[in-house]
């Protein structure tokens, strides 16, 4: 296993009931209904279909309160955070393809 990985699937993993994730975010439980509706968060479901919300949907209830808090509408807000996920993944691509370079060059 890579180093980080184990934490990066930790802080993907479903752990939080959506009442415990409502009072961690201080987002209303209709609210999150709404935002996991509108595609802004997708917090991943049991098998019964109980929402479990994970400490990344938690970093994004927050994104997501800053760009409210800014005056920014809910497709506003979904238009910035699929921006700013392609800019993670870019970024992370990025990273890769400089690793595999250098590991070409110094073979």
């Amino acid at each position: 296993m890579a180093p980080g990985t184990d934490s990066v699937g930790r802080a993907s993993r479903g752990v939080y009931s959506i009442s415990v994730a409502s009072e961690l975010s201080g987002v209303g439980l209709q609210t999150l209904r709404l935002y996991e509706r509108r595609g802004l968060i997708t917090p991943t479901r049991t098998s019964g279909g109980t929402r479990r919300y994970s400490p990344n949907d938690l970093r994004r209830l927050d994104r997501i309160g800053e760009l409210v808090g800014l005056g920014v509408n809910l497709i506003g807000i979904a238009h910035i955070l699929d921006l700013e996920d392609t800019r993670a993944r870019l970024i992370e691509e990025n990273v890769m393809l400089a690793n595999s370079t250098a590991r070409l060059q110094f073979s």
